[in-house]
């Protein structure tokens, strides 16, 4: 038996609340101009996202995306645009002239993935039960079935770390 839509749980408002403020911020991520503020609203999406967890009961995953998400991969990005030197403010020669072009791709494909979504997921109904992001069977999952990605995970953020600190050698001989 399916329950009604209406009137929503308090969970369900605080879910719908917190992939508001994931989206929102998801938008600003890719549209904002400077390099660090969107490196700061990724920090906003991930902790909504982590939030969202919460709420579905998956108190693991939650933490997992609070520490490697916002507090690695967040904070490698930005010692990146550091150690790369990347320009800070607006920047007139990274702007290519396709943001028509782009904002019709954009809405386009956010309409296809939106339509299979509600398509697809119509008539499911999972009950809220604890329990179901545990570590055990998490921890289990990601070193048993999917270690070889986790691992090729990690070998690319170091190499990333370690491209973005040679990027920003001055001292190297032979460069112009």
């Amino acid at each position: 038996m399916t329950p009604a839509f209406w009137p929503p749980t308090a969970q369900e408002i605080v879910f719908l609340l917190l992939s508001v403020v994931a989206v929102g911020s998801a938008l600003l991520v890719v549209t904002t101009r400077q390099l660090v503020h969107a490196a700061l609203w990724l920090v906003a999406c991930f902790g909504a996202l982590a939030g969202t967890y919460l709420v579905l009961t998956a108190e693991f995953v939650a933490w997992v995306q609070v520490l490697i998400y916002v507090g690695a991969v967040v904070v490698l990005m930005l010692f990146g645009i550091m150690l790369t030197r990347a320009p800070i403010g607006r920047t007139a020669d990274l702007n290519s002239g396709n943001r028509v072009i782009a904002a019709i791709v954009a809405i386009a494909t956010a309409a296809v993935l939106v339509t299979v979504v509600i398509d697809g997921f119509r008539t499911a109904y999972t009950p809220l039960e604890p329990g179901t992001g545990s570590a055990e069977s998490l921890g289990g999952s990601i070193f048993r079935i999917w270690v070889l990605p986790f691992e090729a995970l990690s070998v690319l953020l170091l190499a990333a770390l370690i491209g973005a600190i040679v990027i920003s050698r001055t001292d190297i001989k032979g460069r112009e």
